[in-house]
């Protein structure tokens, strides 16, 4: 018995597709980011930390990744001491660590898979 199969690769629509995953991706970044800012977890002072030194970088998301990054010569040294005393002033639930309740294992860890797929769905149309 001999079987014959051509498979063609539609190269457009592929090339679409993956645009449409990366944008996708970086609308979730952005979302993430909104979410933190109106979850209030963020320490907060002025608002320069959460509304200008926290920003979604793209620079990997042709590889599937993007990061929200927090810069600031304080930022890293407030995320990883929780121990601080934070004010709740501005935001009520200021911590350190903000991110935790995001990352797998946290209270909200189903966050950013159902804003990838909820925003993937509405680029495809779906």
């Amino acid at each position: 018995m001999k079987v014959d199969s051509v498979v063609r690769i539609n190269a457009p629509v592929i090339k679409d597709l993956n645009n449409k995953v990366n944008l996708a991706l970086a609308k979730t970044g952005e979302a993430l980011h909104t979410k933190v800012v109106q979850d209030q977890v963020m320490p907060r002072d002025t608002g320069q930390l959460q509304n200008i030194k926290t920003f979604v970088d793209l620079t990997e998301q042709n590889s599937g990744k993007v990061s929200l990054v927090t810069e600031g010569p304080y930022a890293r040294r407030l995320y990883f001491h929780p121990e601080y005393n934070f004010k709740h002033t501005e935001n009520p639930n200021a911590k350190g660590r903000w991110l935790d309740d995001y990352m797998s294992g946290g209270s909200k860890q189903n966050f950013v898979p159902a804003a990838f797929k909820r925003l993937l769905r509405k680029e495809l149309g779906t």
